[in-house]
């Protein structure tokens, strides 16, 4: 099948099989968002889409995972996606999971029966949005959630038993409020517990609403270094909710049985070093002896970052 528009996925869907199922995206409001605004939405019919998993398996595809494509393929009407699912559970018996990108709109519009359904019907991943910690800053790049709405969805996805991974933007919020941002974002993240943080710094298109904004004055963009240095107090302001073996950047949320297996991991790798402390290292020793040499306690304490 041959593919419209830009492809943007998660940097996890990278070995996915992508599955085109909508072309641009059914919201497609967003004022920063360059990826649709030249394609007119519309939904890829159901016979065109059993061709290309018939043509992948005739090719001896066998993929563990699918990604449903593109902007928003959860908005999609439940009964198709149910029949998308069937399709793929009967060219690909051997898929482990099927993702996609989701907006909260298209989460609240379904019933919680339909979302665990969806779940038994083996989606795993849902790639939401989310994009900033303020209410004021989604309202005005015109998101289609508040952080209220937002809470309700990701509560809802978890109860059914999906996963949510979290899309945010670092700069969105504008000149002057990047810290701020940041601790609303690891507010909102630390409580509902994506699986992996996907931050899409704001770049800027001509063709976007937004750059109008800015053109009259009534947003002002952050520059590189600020939004630099509100991506480094989000990350250091975040929980690792699961600990240092099962969290901090680990590629899967898994259960006890990858857990203990990271933990021997973990131990062979400690067992078999011969330095056991940084304080003991001599690379770490010269560079705290020459480079940093005085200068730790400001960069380790720093009020402005």
């Amino acid at each position: 099948m041959d593919y419209e528009g830009q492809i943007c996925r998660a940097p996890m869907e990278r070995s996915s099989f992508m599955l085109p199922v909508m072309v641009g995206c059914s919201y497609n409001q967003c004022k920063f968002c360059n990826l649709f605004r030249h394609l007119k939405y519309r939904e890829i019919p159901m016979e065109q889409i059993e061709a290309e998993l018939k043509r992948v398996r005739e090719l001896h595809g066998k993929p563990k995972k699918i990604f449903l494509g593109d902007g928003n393929a959860f908005g999609l009407k439940t009964e198709k996606l149910y029949e998308i699912l069937d399709l793929i559970a009967y060219y690909f018996p051997e898929c482990e999971g099927i993702n996609m990108d989701a907006t909260v709109t298209s989460v609240l519009h379904k019933s919680q029966e339909e979302l665990e359904m969806l779940a038994r019907k083996k989606v795993k991943h849902l790639y939401l949005g989310i994009e900033s910690g303020l209410d004021d800053v989604l309202k005005f790049m015109k998101k289609d959630h508040d952080l209220a709405q937002a809470y309700q969805a990701i509560d809802r996805l978890h109860e059914a038993g999906l996963i949510y991974d979290a899309h945010i933007m670092t700069g969105v919020a504008g000149k002057g409020r990047g810290m701020e941002n940041a601790e609303a974002l690891a507010q909102f993240l630390n409580r509902t517990n994506p699986a992996h943080v996907v931050n899409f710094s704001m770049f800027l298109h001509k063709e976007v609403p937004l750059y109008q904004d800015i053109r009259q004055g009534t947003f002002v963009p952050a520059d590189e270094l600020e939004t630099i240095r509100e991506e480094y107090h989000l990350i250091e302001i975040m929980a690792c909710r699961r600990g240092c073996i099962m969290g901090g950047g680990q590629p899967t949320r898994s259960g006890d049985r990858t857990k203990a297996l990271r933990a021997k991991g973990l131990y062979n790798a400690d067992n078999t070093t011969i330095i056991k402390k940084s304080d003991e290292n001599p690379l770490v020793l010269e560079l705290y002896n020459g480079l940093l040499k005085g200068k730790e306690h400001h960069l380790l304490h720093n009020d402005s970052y």
